[in-house]
């Protein structure tokens, strides 16, 4: 019964190592290197993390940045433009029937009336473009000074042969006309003794920027000077009240020349015909001292202005579109060749610069 048992226990020492010890170590090596690897993958996505975080922010910052600069940038520009820019009287020229389609939209007679008028001066008269004019109670007298100035037109033959300047003076010394100190300058309602200087130093410039512009002969530098001398509301506004004495000048001298029988224009005599402007001082008061204040010049003022200038002044008036006061001239009947200037009105009340 002992050998077997001695044969059983090399048998029992030749058996084989339990396989788990073996796995243990197998697993502890891979273990070791996965829990490195999750360690490390943590670590790259914290700081992916925080780089994706720092970049947002930062494109935040930027894109806050972007807009403030923006914004106060386009403040700048346009306080630059808002204290730089002129502001021309004389606006640039403009497609005539886009600018029909902006003022025109509706579907009222009357709108339709003014596009069919619009069409008219496009198709048959040629007039391609329009400069608006600002309204106001000189725009009369604004639109016909640039198309004078524009043009480069000479002095009237009248103006030629006397010293404008003087006029004033002439008035008052050789007329006695005493109540040419109650002429208004529009607004200003300025009377007063010293009226003579200051109208002197408003035909003084008057002279003085008609000599030179009918001195030039380029069309774009007229131009460029037109809208220089059209963004000063000072320099303008004595202009207008220069334009407004020579008319008065012009009344008082076909008022002395009716009171010597001498033929006078048909235009003064209806002037002379009414209650309100019988003499050249009820002319003044009741009618030329309100212009640039309360009202603009009436048509028989345009007439007169007409005369003064020695212009044919042509005025489309698009309200009475289909009618024989479409188109009118004042005056009428010029006494001889005058140049033309034209005008476009859609109410007898403003006045714009048409442009063939």
């Amino acid at each position: 019964m002992a050998a077997p048992r001695s044969l059983r226990r090399p048998r029992e020492r030749e058996r084989p190592r339990d396989p788990a010890a073996g796995s243990d170590q197998v697993h502890s090596w891979i273990l070791v290197p996965s829990q490195a690897l999750d360690t490390a993958w943590r670590i790259a996505k914290g700081s992916v993390m925080m780089a994706v975080s720092l970049l947002v922010a930062t494109l935040c910052y930027f894109r806050r940045l972007h807009l403030y600069l923006g914004h106060r940038l386009k403040w700048w520009i346009g306080y630059l433009q808002r204290k730089f820019k002129r502001n021309l009287s004389v606006e640039a020229e403009v497609d005539l029937l886009s600018y029909c389609a902006r003022e025109w939209k509706g579907e009222t007679p009357h709108a339709k009336l003014m596009r069919k008028a619009y069409e008219e001066l496009f198709w048959r008269h040629h007039i391609k473009c329009v400069r608006q004019v600002k309204r106001d109670n000189y725009d009369a007298l604004r639109s016909v000074l640039f198309q004078i100035f524009s043009q480069g037109l000479s002095f009237p033959s009248w103006m030629k042969e006397k010293d404008i300047v003087k006029l004033p003076e002439k008035l008052l010394f050789s007329q006695g006309c005493n109540w040419i100190q109650q002429y208004s300058f529009g607004p200003e309602k300025y009377t007063g003794s010293n009226v003579f200087g200051k109208l002197r130093k408003c035909v003084e410039l008057l002279k003085t920027q008609w000599t030179e512009f009918s001195g030039i002969k380029d069309y774009h530098r007229r131009g460029s000077m037109c809208n220089i001398l059209f963004s000063d509301a000072i320099l303008e506004y004595k202009l207008y009240e220069a334009l407004k004495f020579i008319m008065l000048y012009q009344v008082t001298e076909v008022y002395e020349q009716m009171k010597s029988n001498k033929i006078i224009p048909s235009l003064f005599r209806l002037l002379f015909s009414r209650e309100t402007s019988s003499d050249p001082l009820s002319f003044m008061m009741n009618h030329l001292n309100s212009v640039g204040d309360t009202c603009g010049l009436e048509q028989i003022d345009m007439f007169i202005l007409g005369y003064s200038l020695e212009v044919k002044i042509k005025v489309f008036r698009l309200f009475r579109f289909n009618s024989k006061d479409f188109a009118v001239c004042y005056p009428e009947e010029p006494l001889r060749e005058w140049p033309e200037i034209s005008l476009l009105t859609e109410n007898d009340r403003h006045y714009h610069v048409p442009v063939f």
